[in-house]
């Protein structure tokens, strides 16, 4: 069980590393560009292997805080919700990028400082 929570936890790491990415490669495309759709996948990524970690705990035997579970997911659905409003749009704002960036870091922040 211990491998498939490091695989989780892989996998989790990955999708908030895409999502970094994604903030770059959103940047470098420039204002004209469409959404990429990387910030679905990141984010996706990070919800489903999120979701998994804290269903399987009692398995695993980890404790997690449910508040900052919940602030963690409030961040991410905020992410993906303005991912799936301008995925489909032609030209996205040019504050678009930069929020969702923040968006990325503030989550990495919360994961890391949040005791």
């Amino acid at each position: 069980m211990e491998f498939l929570r490091h695989l989780l936890v892989f996998l989790h790491l990955l999708g908030m590393g895409m999502l970094v990415a994604m903030f770059f490669v959103q940047r470098r495309a420039g204002a004209d560009a469409p959404l990429n759709k990387g910030w679905l996948h990141g984010s996706g990524l990070q919800l489903i292997t999120g979701v998994a970690l804290v269903a399987l705990s009692p398995v695993t035997h980890k404790e997690y805080d449910h508040v900052k579970i919940a602030v963690k997911l409030a961040v991410l659905v905020a992410i993906a919700v303005l991912a799936v409003l301008y995925l489909n749009k032609k030209r996205i704002p040019s504050w678009l990028a930069p929020a969702m960036g923040g968006l990325v870091v503030v989550n990495v922040g919360v994961a890391v400082f949040w005791a």
